[in-house]
Parts: C-alpha cells; sequence; structure tokens
C-alpha cells in the first residue's frame, strides 16, 4: 500500500502528472463510516426549542460534529457585511480626527491589500480542511503546536472581550435617543437578546448575520447615494452642505493630521473595522456544502473592502472635517453621536436621517456582539477537543450547539456591567488592551499557515491542480500579507512608544509605562500563550516533512470541478478573471 493510501487519500484524487475525471479526494474518516444523520430528530430538537436538544450529541469518530445547517446565503452575507459594525461607524471618526481624511483612507486601503490576500488564503485552507475551529486548527497543524495553541486562547479572549465592549457600546448608542435610563439597563437588555439568538444555535447565528448584513449594507449605499448628493451641493439650502463642496475639506482643514504619527495610528482602527472577516472561514466548518458556497462567499471580501470600506469613508472624508470637536475622541463629543455617518445627515439638515443611521449602527454593534460569542465557542470547543482547555467545553447538543462553550462567552458579556462602577473605565482599557491588535496574530497565523500549507503540500509530491480553490495571490498573497502585517505591528509600536497626546507623568514624548502597555499588550499576552503552550505540550516548529496535509482533507466532486475548470480555459482573457476575482 502507497503512503498516500495508508493515509487515506482515494487513487482517484487528481494526482501529481493531472487532473483525474472521476473520483474524489477523501479523508481518513470518510474511508471509515458515514457521519451520523442528525436530521431524524424533531425540528423542536435541531432548533434547541425543548429540554432534549440540550442532551449530549452522539460523536462520530471520536469527536462531536457541530451543526450544518448554514447555507450559501449565510455565507454570502457573513463575508460581505458580517463585520462592518462600530469600527466602521464609529471608529473611523477617531481615525479622521487622529490622521485626517488621507490616512484614514490609505491605512483602510493598506489594511484591506491585506485582508484581501488573507481571507483568499483561508478560502483556500477552508475548502480543503472545513475543520472546527478554522485557523486555530491550521496554525496547530502547518505551523507550531505551541503556536496554534497561543492563537486558539488569543482568539477566544479576543471574542471575549469584545462581547462586553459591543453591550457597553449598544447601552450607549440608545442614549442618543434615551438619555435617562441607566446604560446598565440596555446591557442587560442587549445580553438577553444575544442569548436568544444563541438558543437557535448555528441557524441563529446564520439568520441574525444575514439578514443584520442587509441592513447594514443597504444603508451604507443609501449613505453613500446621498454623500454623493451632499458634496455636489444638493442638501438643503439651510444646511452645511448646500453648495458644492467637492475636496475642500482636504485643503482646509487639510488632508493629513499630526503627522507621521497620525498616519500610524489609523492602522489600528482599521485593523479593529475589519476584525472579524475572518469568521466566514470559521462558519465553512458548519456550512452544508462548504465546496460550492465558501468560495463564492470568499470572493465577496473584494467588494466589501472597496466599495463599503474605501468609497464610503472616502465620502467621510469630503463631508467631515477632521478637526470635529463632535468625533470619537474630540473635545464636545459623546459616544452616542460621534459617527461621522451620524454627523453628515445631521450637518446637512436631513430630518430623521441622523436617527436611522443611529438605528444601524445599533444593529451592527448587537450584530458583532452575537459574532463574539459565535467565534470565541467554536474556536473555544475547538482548543477542548484538540486537548488545550478543559474537556467539558468539548460538550455538543443534540441542536449542534456547543453549550458550555456558548455559555462561557455569555458569561463574560457581564464584564460589561463594571463599565457602570466609578473605576469601570480604567477596568475595561485593560481589557481592550488585550484584544487592541489580537486580529492581527490571527490573521498572520493565516497567511503563515497557507504557506507552510503550499510547502508541505509540493513536498510530499501533490499539484496544484489538486487544489480546488486556489488564493488569488498564491503564496505571494500570503507573504505580501504578512509583511504587511509586520509593518502594520511597527506603526503600532511607535504610536504606542510616541503617542500623539503624550499622558500625563511623560517625559520627552515618550508615553508612561501604563500607557504603552494599553496600547501594545497583546504582543505580550501572545508570547505569553505561546511559552504556555510549549511549556504543556512540549511541541515547537513543525519540519515540512511532519506536515500532514491528508488527514480530514475533504471528499470533493472533482468531476464537476474539472468540468468547470474546462470551461474556465475556454472564456477570454477578462471573463476568467471576473470569475476568479468576483
Amino acid at each position: 500500500m502507497s503512503s498516500q493510501e495508508e493515509k487515506g487519500v482515494s487513487s482517484a484524487a487528481p494526482g501529481k502528472h493531472g487532473l483525474a475525471l472521476e473520483g474524489a479526494s477523501s479523508t481518513s474518516n470518510s474511508l471509515e463510516g458515514a457521519p451520523i444523520n442528525h436530521d431524524t430528530e424533531s425540528w423542536a430538537t435541531r432548533n434547541g426549542l425543548n429540554l432534549r436538544s440540550f442532551k449530549k450529541r452522539e460523536a462520530y469518530e471520536g469527536d462531536v460534529e457541530l451543526d450544518r445547517t448554514m447555507k450559501s446565503r449565510h455565507l454570502h452575507m457573513i463575508a460581505i457585511g458580517g463585520s462592518i459594525g462600530a469600527g466602521f461607524f464609529v471608529g473611523s471618526g477617531n481615525a479622521l480626527r487622529t490622521g485626517g481624511p488621507a490616512s484614514l483612507l490609505i491605512d483602510f486601503f493598506i489594511v484591506g491589500i491585506m485582508i484581501f490576500n488573507t481571507v483568499y488564503a483561508l478560502g483556500e485552507l477552508a475548502v480543503m480542511f472545513p475543520v472546527s475551529g478554522g485557523f486555530y486548527t491550521y496554525s496547530t497543524r502547518f505551523i507550531d503546536p505551541s503556536w496554534g495553541f497561543a492563537m486558539g486562547w488569543n482568539y477566544v479572549f479576543q471574542w471575549a472581550i469584545v462581547l462586553p465592549l459591543e453591550l457597553t457600546v449598544c447601552g450607549l448608542t440608545i442614549k442618543y435617543w434615551d438619555k435617562e435610563t441607566s446604560v446598565g439597563v440596555w446591557i442587560a437588555v442587549f445580553l438577553i437578546a444575544i442569548i436568544v439568538v444563541n438558543i437557535f444555535g448555528t441557524l441563529g447565528y446564520a439568520e441574525e448575520e444575514f439578514w443584520s448584513a442587509v441592513i447594514k449594507l443597504g444603508a451604507t449605499v443609501v449613505f453613500m447615494v446621498i454623500a454623493l448628493v451632499l458634496v455636489v451641493g444638493g442638501g438643503p439650502k439651510d444646511g452645511a452642505y448646500g453648495q458644492y463642496s467637492g475636496a475642500k475639506l482636504w485643503y482646509d482643514p487639510g488632508a493629513f493630521a499630526n503627522g507621521f504619527k497620525g498616519f500610524c495610528s489609523c492602522f489600528v482602527t482599521a485593523a479593529f473595522a475589519f476584525s472579524g472577516t475572518e469568521l466566514v472561514g470559521l462558519a465553512a466548518a458548519e456550512a452544508k456544502n462548504p465546496v460550492k458556497a465558501l468560495p463564492g462567499a470568499i470572493k465577496q471580501i473584494f467588494w466589501r473592502i472597496t466599495l463599503f470600506y474605501i468609497l464610503g469613508l472616502f465620502f467621510v472624508g469630503l463631508l467631515i472635517p477632521h478637526n470635529d470637536g463632535a468625533l470619537l475622541g474630540g473635545a464636545g463629543g459623546s459616544y452616542s453621536d460621534t459617527s461621522p455617518f451620524v454627523l453628515a445627515g445631521k450637518y446637512a439638515g436631513l430630518q430623521g436621517y441622523d436617527h436611522f443611521m443611529n438605528f444601524v449602527i445599533l444593529v451592527s454593534v448587537l450584530s458583532i456582539g452575537v459574532s463574539a460569542v459565535y467565534g470565541g465557542s467554536r474556536t473555544l470547543t475547538a482548543i477542548s477537543q484538540q486537548g488545550y482547555a478543559p474537556k467539558i467545553f468539548s460538550y455538543v447538543d443534540k441542536s449542534g450547539r456547543p453549550l458550555f462553550s456558548v455559555a462561557a462567552l455569555l458569561l463574560f458579556g457581564l464584564i460589561a456591567f463594571v463599565q457602570l462602577n466609578t473605576n469601570g473605565a480604567t477596568v475595561f482599557n485593560w481589557l481592550l488592551a488585550l484584544s487592541g491588535l489580537a486580529a492581527l496574530f490571527t490573521w498572520g497565523s493565516i497567511c503563515l499557515a497557507h504557506i507552510r500549507f503550499r510547502k508541505a503540500w509540493a513536498h510530499q509530491g501533490h499539484t496544484l491542480d489538486e487544489i480546488p480553490f486556489k488564493a488569488v495571490g498564491g503564496v505571494y498573497g500570503s507573504y505580501l500579507g504578512l509583511v504587511l502585517i509586520f509593518l502594520v505591528l511597527v506603526a503600532q509600536f511607535y504610536v504606542a512608544l510616541c503617542p500623539i497626546e503624550a499622558p500625563e507623568g511623560s517625559v520627552n514624548g515618550f508615553n508612561t509605562v501604563e500607557g504603552f502597555f494599553q496600547a501594545y499588550l497583546a504582543m505580550p499576552v501572545v508570547m505569553l500563550f505561546y511559552v504556555i503552550g510549549y511549556a504543556w505540550k512540549r511541541q515547537g516548529w513543525l519540519s515540512v516533512e511532519k506536515i500532514d496535509v491528508d488527514t480530514g482533507r475533504r471528499e470533493l466532486p472533482w468531476e464537476a470541478i474539472n468540468a468547470w475548470r474546462a470551461e474556465l480555459a475556454l472564456m477570454p482573457t477578462w471573463k476568467r478573471i471576473y470569475h476568479n476575482v468576483f
């Protein structure tokens, strides 16, 4: 028996010398038996609506599978609008204030290029290995088990901290309409709403993300149409945009603010705004047909980056001056009305538009809260199944919910009530410091895992023809992503060391120790996790020879894939590019 057959690879899969016309590349699991059919359970059980749904799901091949009810439309909307939230609608105002409209646009464009390559690399891996835990599993498998441990726990804590943040922002957003009721009341209301969504498990998350993404994307399109009219002077005559303004704000008060420091400071906001983009890869493990649905969803990232982030923020820079005191972090701003998207409507004198945008912001923030529970709980379950967390978090109930992992993430939501204490802001700042750069390490690990996978794939005699969905930039795109991530980390280190506004107690413009770690705490925390992981498992960097590229590989419909490739090869060049990118 050949080494490939021993690893469970079907001989019908495309080989070293070309494509097979039939058969599939199969996993070792697929040869040992068929997955358990959970569809025999009642509708109420499958949707988590009765007591039986909380019982443990039967294990298959030693691991308990998560639910697989996510459809193509869910993945597409998660990809194109899932992570649009406070970072885009509100945080962009702070970036505009500190860096100016040109820095805002350039930094989001650079991070957009980084994300484009990262998500395509993730898509290639996820189509081949749509496994529970997603990119955490890839770090463990293709890079270093100890680094995978660090990335898994880094990702869990990132979302565990984002949840109370988003709950607090929900309460503050409501203050736009209701300044009397305590923020704590609204935190409790929105926490209950997130709990209700999670009762329905994967389907609850998928449907909530689908409809909230529809609202967010629709609102962004509406904003861009209105913004175009305002820029050319089509606004109400008694408002701020009653005559043509064009790019005058790029000249006065200027395209850049705070020089090079301002430029560097915008990167963190951009990274925060793009956080969650990688969830589409995590969701692939719970899709009905990831091979069919995921490539199309990954391609939507291009539209989100260009149409919604870049074009939307371009209009923001044309409408709101960077020295506006109402922006987030300004002298006169309070969170509920600091969004440049809201301010544009107010300054234009558009009755009701500010309320509409504030509602959209509320939906967006709540959506990210739901995503936090989803992303954190699925990763925690994967860590547990790999033996890096208590076994209780491996528990998956009959409705496909990782029950104890979801409960653990929801408990972190209670931290939002700390904000009500007089010292709550200090506690919150330190918690935010833990998650500030977390996404960058996740994205870097995805790019590196993709590079390592390709090296091991070639080393073991495989060809690119055997990969059904390939990253547009190949390994060069992943190398570019890694380089950009490194540069962003360097830029943030510079700003953390020499902030734009030096705090009290600083010397010669340098930050205080407390201020530095509040801006750069994620780095030492990740390193600490790595040391703990290595001390626990005593496993380090994997050599190419030790990387397993066969176990867990999905069975693929090669006959259909080859037929599509043949059809694509006959198309004109422009059409091939269109299908590959869009």
